[in-house]
């Protein structure tokens, strides 16, 4: 069986209206919200894999820091077609992935976070910003993904926890 691991992007500045939608930075909550998401994901014992995020600015600072309070020990792989991906766009991206893989991360945006879970699990859930979603996957190899062949396990929402 397959695990993967969806987390959307922590919460971004918006202070800077010169900016584009890619270069946005995080915020001071988002930038805590990232680490301690990484964090909680080392309590609970859940094991990443690899990591695979959408190369806007905020995504990738999310990676970096869940990466490194998380202690995961790959590189993060960019990939531009996460940036305003679709749920079936994402879906070709995890089906993509090598079956070396056992539960790799993908770091993204709404709405096509929500909706890749809707695809996978028939359930609709909220993604908030820093929200992770954990699926188990009825598949032994990424390319059987279908929609519909996944549970959901969890989605961990950063304001229903208690980070010390």
């Amino acid at each position: 069986m397959k695990r993967l691991f969806l987390l959307r992007h922590a919460k971004s500045a918006w202070d800077e209206p010169d900016l584009s939608d890619f270069e946005r930075t995080l915020n001071d909550r988002g930038t805590k919200a990232a680490a301690s998401m990484g964090k909680l994901v080392v309590r609970r014992e859940y094991k990443i894999d690899a990591i695979v995020s959408s190369p806007a600015r905020r995504a990738a600072e999310t990676a970096r820091l869940f990466s490194e309070a998380a202690n995961i020990g790959t590189a993060i792989e960019f990939v531009d077609r996460i940036y305003e991906a679709s749920p079936q766009t994402l879906c070709g991206i995890a089906s993509a992935f090598s079956d070396d893989l056992r539960s790799p991360l993908i770091v993204g945006h709404n709405p096509g976070m929500e909706g890749f879970i809707r695809l996978l699990t028939a359930r609709s859930e909220t993604m908030p910003t820093a929200a992770l979603a954990v699926i188990d996957l009825g598949v032994r190899k990424w390319n059987e993904i279908v929609p519909g062949c996944a549970t959901l396990v969890e989605v961990i929402r950063p304001r229903e926890q208690e980070f010390s």
